[in-house]
Parts: structure tokens; sequence; C-alpha cells
């Protein structure tokens, strides 16, 4: 089974964020979750956007980096909107990495220093008409077109957190379709 480092998104470990990860755990697979929130949670995106800001994204990269140390090398680096910052820098800058899943965002490579490094599968989940997402949209274009084997799925609908059951982005129907597709992702790697 997989080994996963799962990052938050924006509005922190929200119960759906952590139902995800639990979800993963019933399956057999090993679901590390941080918070680099110190236990704040937000009731709406902009909220925690906002508190992202005040603690700084440097700050929150640099926590999701910590938060690898004293695990294997041999991780699937996962995260949702905001939580994609740590996990395609540690997917891209560690050592050992065993894939990289990105929820509603992406980077460019070259953010994190240049290329995706070889032989690191990768799989990204938008909905299509996001507002947040559409700016991630050619970068994760990108990615994809330039690492082989590289996923992208767009879903229909204009939801950021989609797969979060706890709030009111969430879709059940696109949710489910990201969950078997994680798993056959999370299958493929271990």
């Amino acid at each position: 089974m997989a080994q996963i480092l799962l990052f938050h998104h924006a509005q922190g470990q929200t119960t759906g964020f952590l139902a995800f990860a639990d979800a993963l755990r019933a399956l057999g697979h090993t679901v590390h979750t941080p918070d680099l929130y110190d236990g704040n949670t937000f009731s709406t995106l902009d909220d925690g956007v906002g508190y992202a800001k005040q603690v700084g994204f440097e700050t929150l990269a640099e926590r999701g980096s910590r938060a690898a140390d004293g695990l294997p090398n041999e991780l699937v680096y996962a995260g949702f909107s905001l939580g994609v910052l740590p996990a395609q820098l540690l997917a891209q800058t560690r050592d050992g990495a065993q894939g990289a899943l990105l929820f509603s965002a992406a980077f460019p490579a070259a953010e994190f220093g240049g290329s995706w490094p070889s032989g690191v599968p990768l799989q990204i989940h938008m909905m299509e008409g996001d507002e947040w997402a559409l700016e991630d949209l050619p970068a994760a274009r990108a990615l994809v077109e330039s690492v082989d084997g590289a996923e992208l799925f767009l879903y229909t609908g204009d939801k950021h957190l989609f797969a979060d059951s706890s709030l009111d982005d969430y879709d059940a129907a696109a949710a489910k379709l990201l969950e078997e597709r994680v798993l056959a992702f999370l299958h493929a790697v271990e």
C-alpha cells in the first residue's frame, strides 16, 4: 500500500478533508495529514486564504517541508489547493518521490527549481470552470505535456474544493470519480 503525505487546503483540516484521508486509510494506505494551520479552520475560502497570506506562503511551504522530516523518502505527495504548494515542492525536490496528486491547483515546474523529476508519476484534478484553478490550468497543462504518463482530469463544474464533503463546493459525483482515479493511481505506484 502507498504511504501518502496529504496537505490540506486554505480552509484548514476540515472534516471533509479528514474524511478523505480516512477513506484512504480504510483501504490500507498510510496517510500523514500535517496541520499547517496550527488547528485553525475557516468557514470560507476567502477567510482561509486571508489567513494563509497573514502566515505567509513561504512559511506554509517550509512547514510542509518540515512535515516530511522523519518520514521515508518513498512517499506520494498530495495536496488540495493551497496544499499543492508543499506537495509539489516536495515531489520535485525530495529524492525518492513515488508520485504526486494535485487537487485544484498546479504550479509551473520552474517554480521549484526546474523540471519535473524523471519517473515520478503525476495526476492533476480540477473543475473546468473553477475560477481559482483557471489561472493554474496553463501550468497544469504544461506539466502534463512535459511529464511522461502524467494525467490532467478536468471535471464538469465550477467548484474549487469539490472533493471536500464538508463544504458547499462538494460535488458528490465528481468527488467519487476523483476518488476512483486516485485509487487507480495509488495502486499503480504501490
